[in-house]
């Protein structure tokens, strides 16, 4: 069995063309258990987002897909504002990307499960389960503060999410 993994930015609430998968990765096959791996990705690029959307509050998506259905999203909210206090409170007209910092909010992740069929080819005429959340859940990931990166570095710090997978 494959997972696939994806790590989305999402760029601007009203369009989803904004959006940036920052990397999509294939991991597998796997087998019943606990897995660790680390996920790493660039950050966003600055010029696919519209000026009006770089400063403030966003989204960043860790989704989990097997054979193309969704059954993990993570979300983390994520607040981009000037690394400076005078900026911040009179922000000049054109966004300066270079003093731009991202707070990742790591520890309050919001975890939604959406159930799929597993087992597609032992009942391939089956209906598929519907697609909205089975269970929505909050919890710290580590129990560690948020995160902060500059969007301009790819530094990233890298955190563990247990998944635990359904017996074949």
């Amino acid at each position: 069995m494959d997972l696939e993994w994806k790590l989305v930015y999402v760029g601007s609430a009203e369009d989803e063309t904004s959006d940036q998968v920052l990397e999509s990765v294939l991991v597998g096959p796997v087998n019943v258990g606990n897995y660790r791996f680390v996920f790493q990705a660039d950050p966003p690029d600055p010029l696919k987002i519209r000026e009006e959307d770089i400063i403030g509050v966003t989204v960043l998506l860790l989704t989990c897909s097997y054979q193309g259905q969704e059954f993990l999203r993570v979300g983390y909210y994520v607040n981009n504002d000037y690394d400076n206090e005078q900026l911040r409170e009179e922000p000049p007209q054109k966004v300066l990307i270079d003093k731009v910092q991202r707070n990742i909010l790591a520890e309050k992740p919001r975890v939604t499960k959406f159930p799929i069929n597993f087992y597609p080819e032992n009942n391939e005429n089956v209906e598929q389960p519907p697609s909205s959340p089975q269970q929505v859940t909050e919890f710290g990931v580590n129990g560690k503060e948020p995160v902060s990166s500059n969007p301009q570095s790819d530094a990233q710090s890298p955190e563990t999410l247990h998944l635990t997978l359904p017996g074949v």
